[in-house]
């Protein structure tokens, strides 16, 4: 059989090789403490599930939703304009089954083979590999430490600025955990006017920023309506990552042309879900506050504990993941996982994984209580590892 030259030459992620060795431990009754893939272990709402359960029950739910309801739109609204200050139209609002998905498609309504689209370096996967599905070439932007990971507009080629038509932005930032200010937004769309480019913001951590202010939107920045949309996930604040369900909001122009290329691929968001979006954002929300006390309890415990066995790491101060560099002894953020993972039963991801620049360090998820914390810290110590 022949097969596609161009994917042919793209590997599994490499989560599923981690899994299968993950697996071969547990199977000699090792135990593995799982720190590799950012799905929150803590549960939904009550109220949430519960009218997902009664939505469920009926018979009307199971057909195509089509669109989204009244009432979810009129929820996403209120949600914007409570939390951010931010106002949406209808036409500024787009529901699609999760970020990762809408991330893997937007480049095909907005861009031609051959264009040039800007994505970080590191960065999650699907920034870079979304676009590549729709043939654009890809310009990588370093993240750098020494710039605090942030995107250096000034140092984006003159001539590639020119020629790009799409950037993916995101802070807080996956991989890295840094945030970005007002002031870099503000730059940002600066820049994206200057050269007709139009940004796509992933917003999945404003709501996970420990030590400062929680996050803001791209679109509470004068201007950002006219250059670029954000997507917002419920997965990470409301601990819905299952439900898969996030927002595309802001251009209107944007909105539509996805909106239309969507329709060919799928029939919108099962109305069930949409129950659950609206009683997410429409209730209570000290589920927000108690996720953030919690990972940052998380936080301090697994990156104080590395520290005091020697393991010199910073403190995160964002999202739901630790970006560490690895120990002076490797070379190689691979070789050291499956080091990690066979010595000391922890599971990591490979900061190589995430991009050339990611080499050399490796991400860890938050996604375990601070007990297994303690004890994943206590068998590094002891696997000699370091």
């Amino acid at each position: 059989m022949n097969f596609s030259k161009k994917f042919g030459q793209i590997n599994a992620n490499i989560l599923m090789d981690l899994d299968e060795a993950k697996r071969e431990l547990e199977a000699k009754g090792r135990e593995v403490i799982n720190l590799s893939i950012g799905t929150p272990d803590l549960p939904p709402a009550d109220f949430v599930m519960k009218a997902v359960s009664e939505a469920m029950l009926e018979p009307e739910n199971y057909k195509y939703g089509m669109t989204e309801s009244p009432e979810l739109i009129a929820a996403v609204q209120h949600w914007y304009k409570r939390r951010y200050g931010v106002e949406l139209g209808r036409e500024n609002i787009l529901a699609v089954n999760g970020s990762q998905e809408g991330i893997a498609h937007i480049a095909f309504p907005l861009c031609d083979p051959g264009d040039v689209v800007l994505v970080p370096d590191p960065c999650y996967q699907i920034f870079s590999f979304g676009p590549t599905m729709a043939d654009v070439e890809l310009h990588y932007m370093p993240l750098l430490k020494e710039n605090s990971y942030i995107i250096d507009l000034d140092a984006i080629p003159e001539d590639i600025a020119m020629r790009a038509k799409m950037m993916v932005v995101s802070y807080p930032n996956n991989p890295t955990t840094a945030h970005a200010g007002r002031d870099f937004y503000e730059r940002l769309v600066a820049f994206a006017k200057k050269h007709d480019i139009i940004v796509i913001h992933d917003n999945a951590y404003s709501e996970l920023i420990y030590d400062y202010e929680p996050g803001l939107s791209f679109l509470e920045i004068e201007g950002a309506f006219d250059v670029g949309i954000e997507f917002n996930s419920l997965s990470k604040s409301y601990n819905l990552t299952g439900l898969r369900l996030s927002f595309a909001l802001g251009n209107a122009n944007i909105i539509k042309r996805f909106r239309a290329f969507r329709s060919q691929i799928d029939y919108g968001i099962c109305k069930g879900v949409q129950t659950a979006a609206i009683a997410a954002l429409t209730g209570p929300q000290d589920i927000v506050v108690k996720n953030r006390e919690e990972y940052r309890k998380r936080r301090d415990t697994l990156c104080k504990g590395l520290n005091e066995i020697g393991w010199h790491v910073p403190l995160t101060d964002s999202t739901m993941f630790t970006w560490f560099p690895i120990p002076p002894k490797y070379i190689s953020s691979t070789r050291f996982t499956f080091d990690l993972l066979e010595k000391a039963g922890v599971l990591c991801v490979p900061g190589v994984s995430f991009g050339e620049l990611g080499e050399g360090y490796v991400r860890m998820a938050l996604v375990q209580p601070t007990d297994v914390l303690e004890r994943a810290v206590k068998n590094i110590k002891e696997s000699g590892i370091l």
